[in-house]
């Protein structure tokens, strides 16, 4: 609380020191204007005063040109659609689970039981090698599929944008569980002939969060790189990744992970400031690593039998609830209003110095953000943050429908879940969207976009052929 304080108090004294600057440059300009018809042009050292005060007016304004960011354009994104033949409804995985798990009935009933519970819908798909019985996939296999996630994601983009790839100057790609050599970047590289002296770059191990902290990552390349397009793709690769053994807290990961992948192109081109989509105004990371429940309440480990997977704590979502209470406190003062400000700084005064029995204050987002797009980990993180943020169940309705149709993404949920707000036609001009992303180490990362112009549905959204649909009515569990 008291570090929020001192940020909101920081950021009015930014304010308050611009206002004495413009004050002061005001009053000298009004002085100069005064003494100039009598005094100073007729003095015999006028034209030195009138070269230095043009000199210190062009020093002003060059230095503020020079200081002031990039402003950063996400031109369009595109989110990969997995074939339908490699979708995983329910009456599978039962089968599947009762053949794999055939001498662990207790393995068998929880994994039923988390799969039930989940949120995940009849159409969230696994990659081929996952289909089989037994399960063994290979290197070629993880190739494949990343392969097909990325290049039908890429091909999509490049076909919305009519960017030619030769124009890409930034490529990052992040993927916490496959690191190939080459690098997945290199295999973008290679397959569509990027420019040799393209800026890439291969990002692992950063978990769930890990495509706002690309985003990031993009945006300061771009401050410093003019007229530059970047290109980030986020994804998850699961056919190396699927877990064979029985510890439940390693199986939860087979239940909510499925296929999926999005390439976004931003760029700092002023050329795209009107067909654009969206603006970057903020991105906010809190990483809570140095203390070490945080650093370890998800991290991949083997069990007792030798079997390699994702290990998730039950103290995750306490967590995660304190990770965002972090990134709250960052992001608040620059997004928040200023009366959500002042009864939070009061609440906080009253609580700490005049000891009042108060509950601690949570601001009201609904009053800073238009949507919301909450990571699609599981029905119990969406539940948990509607609760925490006070949203309605309209805020976080493309959340659950993300993770109904398509399933837990990884680090690409969120922009599933902005292409289900933008084929729900409910995307308009000067709309302020929030994401929000969680990962291992523990990260708790947010960006904040501005729609730039109307937006409307498109045949290359992942959501084309089944938005009719939606939203749905998600079941409280028995369907297996």
């Amino acid at each position: 609380m008291l570090q929020s304080a001192k940020r909101s108090y920081a950021y009015l004294s930014n304010y308050v020191k611009l206002i004495l600057i413009a004050l002061i440059i005001t009053i000298c300009i009004q002085e100069f204007i005064k003494k100039a018809p009598y005094n100073l042009l007729n003095h015999h050292h006028s034209v030195i005063y009138t070269l230095t005060f043009s000199l210190l007016t062009i020093s002003i304004l060059a230095f503020y040109f020079v200081n002031k960011p990039r402003t950063i354009y996400l031109v369009d994104f595109a989110c990969f659609k997995p074939p339908s033949i490699l979708r995983v409804p329910y009456a599978t995985a039962l089968e599947h689970g009762q053949i794999i798990l055939a001498s662990q009935p207790k393995s068998l009933k929880f994994q039923l039981m988390i799969l039930e519970r989940s949120g995940l819908g009849e159409e969230t798909c696994l990659p081929h090698p996952l289909h089989y019985l037994p399960s063994k996939p290979n290197m070629m296999d993880a190739r494949d599929e990343t392969e097909l996630v990325i290049f039908s994601a890429m091909d999509s983009l490049f076909q919305q944008t009519g960017i030619d790839p030769k124009d890409i100057d930034i490529l990052i790609v992040n993927c916490s569980l496959f690191a190939p050599t080459p690098s997945i970047s290199a295999m973008v590289v290679n397959k569509y002939k990027l420019r040799s002296n393209i800026k890439s770059y291969n990002l692992s191990g950063m978990g769930c969060s890990a495509g706002l902290i690309s985003i990031d990552f993009a945006k300061n390349l771009l401050q410093v790189h003019p007229e530059s397009y970047a290109v980030v793709i986020s994804t998850e690769i699961l056919s190396p990744n699927s877990y064979m053994g029985v510890e439940r807290s390693m199986l939860l990961p087979n239940c909510l992970f499925r296929m999926g992948g999005a390439a976004i192109l931003l760029t700092n081109r002023r050329s795209h400031r009107r067909d654009a989509k969206y603006v970057l105004l903020h991105v906010v990371r809190t990483h809570k690593g140095s203390d070490e429940k945080s650093y370890r309440c998800v991290s991949q480990e083997e069990d007792k039998e030798g079997h390699v997977g994702i290990a998730l704590n039950l103290d995750l979502m306490v967590i995660a609830g304190n990770s965002l209470k972090s990134n709250i406190s960052t992001i608040g003062p620059l997004v928040l209003p200023a009366s959500e400000q002042l009864l939070f700084l009061f609440n906080f005064l009253g609580r700490k110095f005049l000891k009042l029995n108060l509950k601690p204050y949570i601001p009201d987002f609904k009053k800073a953000f238009d949507h919301f797009c909450i990571h699609a980990g599981g029905r119990a993180v969406i539940d948990e943050l509607q609760k925490s943020l006070r949203l309605t169940s309209e805020h976080v309705e493309a959340s659950r429908m993300t993770l109904h149709r398509f399933g837990n993404t990884s680090s690409s949920s969120l922009w599933y879940e902005l292409g289900y707000m933008e084929a729900k036609g409910k995307m308009k001009k000067g709309d302020r969207v929030w994401q929000i992303g969680f990962g291992s180490g523990f990260k708790c990362n947010s960006a904040v976009w501005k729609c730039n112009r109307e937006i409307e549905a498109t045949k290359y959204s992942a959501w084309a052929d089944c938005i009719h649909r939606y939203p749905v009515n998600e079941p409280e569990g028995g369907k297996l």
